[in-house]
């Protein structure tokens, strides 16, 4: 009993220390995401422009968005139609860029930093490059259709190729953080696989689709997550490019959110469609975990 007695003091010692080291990010939490979802749920309800006191309106704001709202309709398919091109094509050049890559050779640290750095560069400094690249008839990208002959659109300004350039532009700057979670997996399949595959004389196309891609599909499950996540919540490309523009072709989910709440000064109706991409997002989201079981191989 007594040495029981001896240990609680150091248990209680050990629970207090433990409590101090983790109090950093139990507050951050706090006040950053738990605070914020607990404002946005009480302000979804209600009619609030952030000055004056708010209004209780119960589900007003929701069956406005779900129903009454043609510019918020429009946004959703504008969303979906960015989706549509941006995670199969970044994806796509991931997997291509992440196989060029993987080799264990010294060259290749240049190519893969090259590819990652606009990850983690500024999102302003790549849009203005962007900027540049598409405007107009003196931009790169128009002179270099027309040293092949094709008078290239006005691409900031004109539909549908404004949204064309923005899913350019977001695949550039996005592509290296899926290429080092690929190139990752393909650097943890055995190569014993791919030498016997090629004694039994397997050509390299053969061996890349048969042992690569399927021993890939943990790592392709999860970047198509992200993927899917983070072109929902797509922002800096298309404000800084386009602004919603031409007329509303590019006003995708979080820049008519950021102008609803910031800029029409509704932050009640804003903070229900918060909620709305964050049920959307949850229910696809799971929709994918159920169906990784029919193409996702856990070797």
């Amino acid at each position: 009993m007594a040495k029981r007695a001896s240990r609680r003091p150091d248990r209680v010692q050990e629970a207090v220390t433990g409590f101090v080291f983790v109090a950093p990010l139990l507050i951050g939490i706090a006040v950053f995401q738990a605070y914020p979802m607990i404002t946005t749920t009480v302000a979804s309800f209600t009619e609030w422009d952030g000055l004056t006191p708010p209004t209780f309106v119960g589900f007003e704001n929701f069956v406005q968005l779900l129903f009454d709202d043609p510019m918020f309709h429009q946004v959703v398919v504008n969303t979906f139609v960015y989706m549509a091109g941006a995670i199969p094509l970044t994806i796509a050049l991931a997997l291509v860029l992440a196989a060029l890559v993987s080799p264990q050779r010294r060259v290749m640290v240049v190519f893969r930093l090259a590819f990652f750095v606009p990850y983690v560069a500024n999102v302003v400094a790549i849009s203005m490059v962007w900027f540049r690249l598409f405007s107009g008839e003196d931009g790169a990208v128009n002179g270099m259709l027309g040293w092949l002959g094709i008078t290239g659109p006005d691409w900031l300004v004109t539909s549908p190729w404004a949204m064309v350039a923005v899913i350019i532009a977001s695949t550039w700057q996005s592509v290296g953080y899926p290429m080092i979670v690929l190139m990752a997996g393909i650097q943890a399949i055995p190569t014993e696989l791919h030498e016997a595959a090629s004694l039994d004389g397997a050509s390299r196309w053969r061996r890349f689709t048969r042992i690569t891609v399927p021993l890939l599909t943990p790592s392709l499950f999860f970047v198509s997550i992200s993927q899917f996540v983070a072109s929902f919540q797509v922002f800096g490309i298309v404000y800084a490019l386009t602004k919603g523009g031409p007329g509303n072709d590019t006003d995708v989910f979080l820049l008519h959110l950021f102008n609803t709440a910031f800029g029409a000064g509704q932050l009640g109706y804003a903070s229900a469609m918060a909620w709305l991409l964050f049920l959307v997002i949850a229910a696809l989201t799971a929709l994918q975990w159920r169906l990784q079981r029919k193409w996702v191989f856990y070797g």
